[in-house]
C-alpha cells in the first residue's frame, strides 16, 4: 500500500435487484455518492451482508467498487471466512481486483485460542500480497482478539492494522495502547458513536456503516478534525448521534441501515436474510429519516 489509508471509509451495502441478485448497477451509484461526500468504500462487510454473499458475488461486489472508484479514493475489501483456507482462496482472488488493502474477520462459530487467531492471521497474511486489517467484532463470531495477541500480530509486516468494532471505548482504547509507537500499524474505529473520539485518541480512520444514510454528515467529523478544529469534529459527531441512536433501535443496524437508505430514495434492495420489518417498524426509519436528513 503505497500511502496511510486515513478519514471515512464507509461499510458500504451492497444493492440487489427486484430478483435478490446483485445489482452492479446500482452499486455503482452508491459508490458514486459515497465518493461526491469524500468517503473511502469498505465493500463486502458486515453492512455489504458477506455472509449471505457466495463467493462469486463477493468478487463481483469488490470488482465493481474498485472499477468505479478508480483510485480515487481507498478501498478496502473483506475477505474472512470461517477456515484458513477459504480466507485464503477468496483473499488472493480479491487480492487481484487492485484493492489498497483487506480485511480479515475472525473465524467465527469455532471457539478459538489467541495463539489459534495468531496462526489463522499469520497463515493468511503470509499467503498474500496486499496489505492485512484484523477485524475484530465479537458480538458477531464469538471469538475476541485481545491487545496482546494483536500487538504480536502487528509485527508481522504484512499486517497493517485493526479494524475494531467490539463496540466499547475500552475495546478501542486497548487497541490503541498496544498500537503505540508502532509506526506502521493503525488502529480503525468500527462503532458509529466513536468515531470522533476515536480521532482524537489516535485513530488514523473509522468504517462507518451509518455513512451509508448520511455520508456528509459522517464526513464532517473527520473534516473538521482533519484541519484541526476539534470542536465542530464534535459537535458533528454530536448532530448524528440522534439519528444513529433511533435508527438502531429498530433493529439490526445493518438492516435498519439498508431500510434507511431505501426510504432515501435509492434502489439498494432488501436485504437478503431473514430480517423483516413490520409496517410500523419501517414507518417509524421514515420518520427517522425525515427527521434527521430531510
Amino acid at each position: 500500500m503505497s500511502k496511510k489509508i486515513n478519514g471515512v471509509l464507509t461499510a458500504i451495502v451492497t444493492t440487489f435487484d427486484r430478483d435478490g441478485a446483485f445489482n452492479p448497477a446500482t452499486q455503482r451509484e452508491q459508490v458514486k455518492r459515497q465518493l461526491s461526500a469524500g468517503n473511502g468504500i469498505f465493500c463486502g462487510g458486515t453492512n455489504g451482508e458477506f455472509f449471505v454473499l457466495n463467493e462469486q458475488e463477493k468478487i463481483a461486489v469488490t470488482e465493481t467498487c474498485v472499477d468505479e472508484v478508480n483510485g480515487s479514493a481507498p478501498v478496502v475489501a473483506h475477505i474472512g471466512e470461517i477456515s484458513t483456507r477459504e480466507t485464503l482462496r477468496l483473499g488472493k482472488q480479491i487480492a487481484r481486483l487492485g484493492v489498497d488493502a483487506v480485511s480479515v474477520i475472525t473465524p467465527y462459530f469455532v471457539p478459538l485460542k489467541q495463539e489459534e487467531l495468531i496462526y489463522h492471521y499469520q497463515t493468511v497474511a503470509d499467503g498474500l500480497d496486499v496489505p492485512l486489517f484484523l477485524y475484530n467484532i465479537p458480538a458477531r463470531t464469538g471469538n475476541t482478539l485481545q491487545p496482546d495477541t494483536v500487538r504480536k500480530l502487528a509485527a508481522h509486516p504484512n499486517i497493517i492494522g485493526i479494524k475494531d468494532s467490539a463496540g466499547s471505548y475500552e475495546s478501542l482504547s486497548g487497541f490503541l495502547q498496544a498500537a503505540d509507537n508502532m509506526e506502521n500499524f493503525d488502529v480503525l474505529n468500527g462503532p458509529d458513536s466513536l468515531i470522533h473520539q476515536g480521532f482524537v485518541d489516535g485513530c488514523s480512520a473509522c468504517i462507518s456503516g451509518l455513512a451509508n444514510v448520511a455520508p456528509h454528515e459522517i464526513n464532517a467529523i473527520w473534516a473538521h478534525f482533519s484541519t484541526g478544529d476539534v470542536e465542530k469534529s464534535r459537535l458533528a459527531q454530536e448532530s448524528v448521534t440522534g439519528l444513529r441512536t433511533e435508527l438502531y433501535s429498530t433493529g439490526f443496524s445493518p438492516a435498519a441501515v439498508k431500510k434507511a437508505v431505501t426510504l432515501l430514495g435509492y434502489d439498494v434492495g432488501e436485504s437478503r436474510y431473514a430480517v423483516r420489518f413490520a409496517p410500523e417498524e419501517e414507518q417509524k426509519i421514515r420518520q427517522i429519516v425525515n427527521q434527521y436528513l430531510k
